[in-house]
């Protein structure tokens, strides 16, 4: 079926990889073995995580050393090997005190804590032979970039250093085999909650859930150089059920990217991305967006709920990405409380985004995209308000914005193609493709305006969260 040798498909493995987990925690550790502590204000709550894993062990304890130098692959290993036997009594934790802990690819287990001290640092090997290569998603295909990828599965607190330089470096320099690492991958896991953690320098994208649910990213520091290509922060990954809220990210590359699957083979998949939670991110990017959906979404994009963003010094503000030979749809999103100061493009939706896996995606496969509201915005520094470029015999529709000012410097502050929806209190003027107002006639057509907006407690819409 696929042109390429079945070899050449695979993908490079991530660092730290989730396989089918439930009950997975990624925790930073004070000195003391102190419960995490979780800001008054949030709405994503867990239960003390200082009460439910009676067993405990120390990486050292499989003959870690943390000087920087010597490798801790098998140490890791060994040490996860034996915390397994304690799955079904309570779980256990993995405890990696301070020090530099040079360790290739690891996997997890269920019912695990990794446990780092403050000073604490996983620094990911730069040796190509300590990232095994590992088959491709099946909702994708083959590796993103090229046949192949790797992964990179990391734990919770302190830092964890993917040393992506090397990485980069074979990128622009057209040398890879393979797809680069992600630095934490999780993939069909349930309960996972990753928290107080910095994430440094990562390879591919960073934190990559797929076909997880009830996954809770919290209090988490993402940084590469501006630069380094595709270092995307968090990617959920036709994921359900997932939060992500007090994060800094500041990367070369989408600092959030909603994704599900890639063209035939994400459709053939079919599973979406649904029920995701974003609050009180702050961060920035040069060459791509603050809070992207897509291109990747042939399985689909709903009820996303984004709200407190802010991003400076950025290229995008917030974009929708897809092309045809997609399919799927991106419907029922509400984005508010945003500001923006110094981005390139405050709104952007592009339909003719392209790159396919291969020649075999149908190109009459067009995506659905609707009923998406964006409300309570205002930017200063904008060079231009809003890109908003459908696809011909396939407009978006259903597109609402309300309540957003923008000091803009172009002329032609929005530039509007095959797309339709309605508009209220915009500044500068709106294109005439959304210049209907919403008042009165046409509310209904706007997914979850503020009106009547709908409680975003996670008790009331995300029943899972009370069990943790």
């Amino acid at each position: 079926h696929y042109e390429a040798g079945e070899q050449r498909r695979r993908r490079i493995r991530s660092l730290i990889f989730f396989f089918q987990l439930v009950d997975v925690l990624l925790v930073l550790a004070l000195l003391c073995d102190a419960p995490l502590s979780i800001k008054a204000s949030s709405h994503c709550r867990w239960a003390n995580s200082g009460d439910i894993r009676p067993h405990s062990v120390s990486v050292t304890e499989f003959g870690a050393v943390g000087d920087g130098v010597t490798l801790n692959t098998k140490a890791f290993q060994n040490a996860i090997f034996y915390l397994n036997s304690f799955s079904d009594k309570g779980g256990a934790k993995l405890f990696v005190p301070a020090g530099r802990w040079l360790t290739g690819s690891f996997d997890l287990i269920s019912h695990l804590t990794l446990w780092l001290d403050k000073d604490a640092v996983i620094l990911g090997s730069t040796n190509s032979d300590d990232w095994p290569v590992v088959d491709p998603l099946p909702s994708y295909g083959r590796g993103r970039e090229l046949p192949g990828s790797l992964a990179l599965h990391a734990g919770d607190n302190g830092t964890i250093d993917g040393q992506g330089g090397i990485w980069w470096n074979c990128f622009l320099g057209k040398s890879l085999n393979y797809t680069r690492p992600h630095l934490v991958e999780l993939m069909n896991s349930t309960g996972v909650l990753i928290s107080n953690v910095t994430f440094l320098n990562s390879p591919f994208w960073t934190v990559h859930p797929v076909y997880c649910s009830q996954v809770i990213v919290q209090n988490v520091t993402i940084v590469a150089p501006l630069d380094s290509p595709n270092t995307d922060g968090i990617d959920p990954d036709s994921s359900d059920d997932v939060c992500i809220e007090d994060c800094y990210i500041s990367t070369g590359d989408d600092l959030i990217a909603i994704k599900s699957g890639w063209d035939e083979y994400g459709i053939s998949y079919g599973r979406p991305s649904k029920n995701i939670t974003i609050r009180r991110l702050v961060g920035q990017t040069r060459s791509s967006a603050g809070i992207a959906i897509g291109s990747e979404m042939s399985g689909g994009v709903s009820e996303v709920f984004a709200e407190d963003l802010m991003f400076y010094g950025s290229h995008t503000g917030i974009r929708i990405k897809t092309a045809p030979g997609r399919g799927g749809y991106v419907r029922n999103i509400h984005v508010s409380n945003v500001t923006l100061t110094d981005v390139d493009i405050a709104i952007r939706f592009t339909g003719l985004y392209g790159e396919h896996p291969d020649d075999n995606y149908d190109p009459n496969a067009l995506p659905v995209i609707e009923r998406i509201t964006f409300e309570n915005f205002k930017g200063e520094k904008i060079k231009q308000a809003g890109l908003l470029e459908g696809i011909q015999g396939d407009p978006f529709h259903d597109i609402c914005l309300s309540n957003i000012t923008f000091s803009v410097t172009s002329k032609n502050p929005w530039r509007c193609s095959y797309i339709h929806g309605y508009s209220e209190s915009v500044l500068p003027e709106i294109c005439e493709h959304l210049g209907e107002r919403i008042f009165p006639d046409n509310c209904s057509k706007c997914y979850n305006l503020s009106s009547h907006q709908r409680d975003l407690s996670f008790e009331n819409r995300e029943p899972w969260l009370r069990s943790w």
